[in-house]
């Protein structure tokens, strides 16, 4: 399976990962779901590895200026994914896929573990 990092450019997470992983030298096609969107068996996928609450950022900027009746209606996975395809920025970033489970957000341990040993 072919590794892809979704996110967004600008996103510091994702320039951490997409660096780290540069670094590395491991070949992942990066996927910028503001611009490219993100299709309904994508996110359908990764909700059924994750718990929708690991891929909805309620702590970011584009939750919180969601109208509050908005955030109310997010109950489980099908209002999550509803959710994900209309405001992509709503998913917690980077996201990537194909290099083991499923993994949101950059730690280098995480990274580490998915990429095995390498050389400097």
């Amino acid at each position: 399976m072919k590794k892809t990092l979704y996110g967004i450019p600008n996103c510091d997470t994702v320039k951490k990962a997409r660096t780290w992983l540069a670094e590395h030298g491991q070949d992942v096609e990066f996927h910028d779901f503001k611009k490219q969107g993100l299709s309904r068996d994508t996110v359908a996928g990764w909700l059924e590895q994750l718990d929708w609450e690991v891929l909805v950022n309620r702590k970011g900027t584009t939750w919180r200026n969601l109208p509050e009746e908005r955030r109310a209606q997010i109950v489980d996975k099908a209002s999550a994914l509803e959710l994900m395809l209309e405001n992509p920025s709503v998913v917690k970033r980077p996201v990537l896929e194909g290099a083991g489970p499923l993994k949101v957000g950059f730690s280098t341990d995480e990274y580490e573990r998915s990429f095995g040993d390498w050389p400097a």
